[in-house]
C-alpha cells in the first residue's frame, strides 16, 4: 500500500481527514485508477481521489495545463503524462509500460469522470485487455448531477453523449430518440446548442419535458426546466456559454387519447407489427407510415393489451 508523502503545504491540515475517513488504511494495489475530478467547484473533489492522486506514480491527464492547477491547490506534485484525444493510442502504450513495472497510474479528464464522452476509454480498454487492474474512483459527473435534479419518471434512461456533427447522422440520431419512449441524456457544445435545440423541437414531441443545464457547480450555474418545443426560445434568452447537458424526459404519461382517433385498418396493422416488434418500435413504424403521432399509437397499443401504460417496459436494452 502506498504511503502518504510528507511534503506539500496542506499535508498537515489533511492528516485528520485521512485518519477519520480511513482512506489511508485502504489497499492501494498497482493498476490504473480512473479518477473523477471536480466539474468546476474544487471543493467537490473526494478524499479518496486526493489520496490516489497524491500517491500515484504518475497521473495521465487529458490536459496537463488544466490538471496542474488542481493538483497545486492541494499540494500534490506527481509526474504528469498527457493523454488527450489526439495522442490517446500513444498515451495508452506509455501507461501500459508503467503498469507493467508495477506502478499505480491515475487517469483524469479536464473535469468530471474520465472516459464518458471524454478521452480515456482507449486507455482503460488497453489496460483491461492487457490484464491490468482498472479501479474506478467515483465522484463528480455532469450526467448524474443533472439526472439527480431532473425529477424524471421512473424507467430507462438512455445516454447519448455528444450527438454527431454530420447532418444525416444527426437526423438518424433524432429519429431513434423519437422512437424511444424512455428518457435520454445528451451533451452539446455551445457553438452547436442552438442548432440542436431547433432540430430536437422539430423531431420530438414538443410537449416532452427537458432539463437544460450549463456551467454546473460554477458561479453562473444554470438549470432550466422547459419543454422540447420551447428549447429554441430558452436559448434565445442568452448567448450559449459552456458545455450543455440536456435531460429529455420520457414520453408523457397522461391519459391516453381516445382509441377512436385511429382508424380500424391502422389499428389492425399496428397490432400485427406489435406481434413481431417491441411496442415502442411498432408504434414508431406505424407512425412513420400513417402520419399519426407515435405517442398516440403507443398508448392505444398498450390499452389494447389491457395493461397499465409503461413506455419504458418495451425499451430495447
Amino acid at each position: 500500500m502506498g504511503e502518504m508523502p510528507a511534503g506539500g503545504p496542506r499535508a498537515g491540515m489533511e492528516d485528520p481527514l485521512w485518519e477519520c475517513s480511513g482512506v489511508a488504511d485502504q489497499e492501494f494495489p498497482p493498476g490504473l485508477y480512473v479518477v473523477a475530478t471536480p466539474l468546476g467547484n474544487a471543493a467537490d473533489v473526494t478524499l479518496r481521489a486526493l489520496w490516489v492522486l497524491r500517491n500515484a506514480d504518475c497521473i495521465a491527464a487529458e490536459d496537463t495545463r488544466t490538471t496542474a492547477p488542481l493538483l497545486a491547490r492541494y499540494g500534490i506534485g506527481r509526474p504528469l503524462l498527457a493523454a488527450h484525444r489526439h495522442n490517446e493510442a500513444e498515451a495508452a502504450q506509455r501507461v501500459l509500460a508503467r503498469l507493467a513495472q508495477g506502478e499505480r497510474v491515475a487517469l483524469v479528464s479536464d473535469a468530471g469522470t474520465p472516459a464518458i464522452s471524454d478521452p480515456g476509454a482507449l486507455v482503460v480498454r488497453a489496460a483491461a485487455d492487457a490484464g491490468f487492474r482498472v479501479i474506478p474512483i467515483p465522484g463528480p459527473s455532469s450526467m448524474t448531477a443533472v439526472l439527480s435534479v431532473a425529477g424524471l419518471h421512473p424507467g430507462d434512461v438512455r445516454f447519448i453523449g455528444f450527438p454527431p456533427a454530420a447532418v444525416q447522422a444527426r437526423k438518424r440520431k433524432w429519429a431513434d430518440l423519437a422512437a424511444e419512449p424512455g428518457a435520454a441524456v445528451l451533451f452539446e457544445a455551445p457553438h452547436r446548442m442552438v442548432q440542436t435545440a431547433e432540430e430536437l423541437a422539430a423531431a420530438l414531441d414538443p410537449q416532452r419535458g427537458v432539463v437544460l443545464a450549463r456551467e454546473l457547480t460554477k458561479k453562473f450555474e444554470t438549470i432550466v426546466r422547459t419543454t422540447v418545443g420551447n428549447l429554441p426560445a430558452e436559448l434565445a434568452r442568452a448567448a450559449p456559454r459552456g458545455e450543455y447537458v440536456l435531460v429529455i424526459d420520457a414520453v408523457g404519461r397522461g391519459a391516453p387519447r381516445p382509441q377512436e382517433e385511429i382508424d380500424a385498418a391502422t389499428m389492425r396493422w399496428l397490432q400485427a407489427l406489435a406481434g413481431a416488434l417491441p411496442a415502442s418500435r411498432a408504434a414508431a413504424v406505424a407512425a412513420a407510415a400513417s402520419g399519426l403521432p407515435r405517442d398516440l399509437l403507443y398508448r392505444a397499443l398498450c390499452a389494447g393489451r389491457g395493461r397499465e401504460e409503461d413506455p419504458a417496459a418495451d425499451s430495447v436494452p
